[in-house]
């Protein structure tokens, strides 16, 4: 495939995944076609199939493309923002750092998935896809506290599977919701009150 059509099925597959996340959102999982997908990229429904094969990958494959926030097949523990966060000096750098990031990702993923998270508790196929989307975040937020309790200015005392504990809770998509989307605050507040909250619970006083 030549760079020009390669990069012409790139935007094109781009464009498919944002149409996917636009009805999802709005309308959710079991209610949107791939055909009303279609219609929304302006492309026809064989392309739909061609790229994905079917709706559920659609939601799979958007759902890494939201966490990553592009299209480079990178997992979350390789992106350059999580590198940060484990190579922070201090447990309190490492609180900030992590926060920021998680903002970033939540402001574009938090949303899809909350629609997996309600298809899943009806279409036994999405159960396998939530179950391994909730062991992947409790993956990431382990490597952050194993890092994370060796540093200077972690609360004594504290094990890495507390801590992992804590920030999978207060770090998670569905908590996110209800403080950005519910209650409405702006993702800065929640970035404030979230560190606050964790540099309570986990920093030395």
């Amino acid at each position: 495939m030549s760079t020009t059509r390669a990069e012409k099925a790139r935007q094109t597959r781009l464009r498919m995944l944002e149409a996917a996340r636009e009805q999802f959102v709005a309308h959710g999982y079991g209610a949107t076609r791939l055909q009303e997908i279609a219609d929304r990229a302006g492309v026809a429904v064989q392309t739909i199939y061609f790229t994905f094969g079917n709706k559920r990958t659609v939601l799979k494959e958007l759902l890494d493309h939201e966490v990553a926030g592009d299209d480079t097949p990178a997992a979350t523990m390789e992106r350059p923002w999580f590198r940060a966060v484990l190579d922070a000096p201090t447990a309190r750098a490492q609180l900030a750092a992590h926060v920021r990031g998680v903002r970033d990702v939540s402001a574009r993923a938090a949303p899809v998935v909350e629609v997996l998270r309600v298809a899943a508790a009806t279409d036994p196929e999405l159960t396998e896809l939530w179950d391994a989307n909730v062991d992947a975040r409790h993956t990431v937020q382990s490597v952050a506290a194993k890092a994370f309790v060796s540093k200077p200015g972690a609360r004594a005392g504290l094990s890495a599977r507390h801590v992992a504990d804590v920030l999978f809770g207060l770090l998670s998509p569905e908590l996110y919701l209800v403080m950005v989307r519910d209650r409405g605050w702006s993702p800065a507040r929640w970035q404030r009150w979230t560190l606050d909250t964790l540099s309570a619970q986990l920093l030395d006083d």
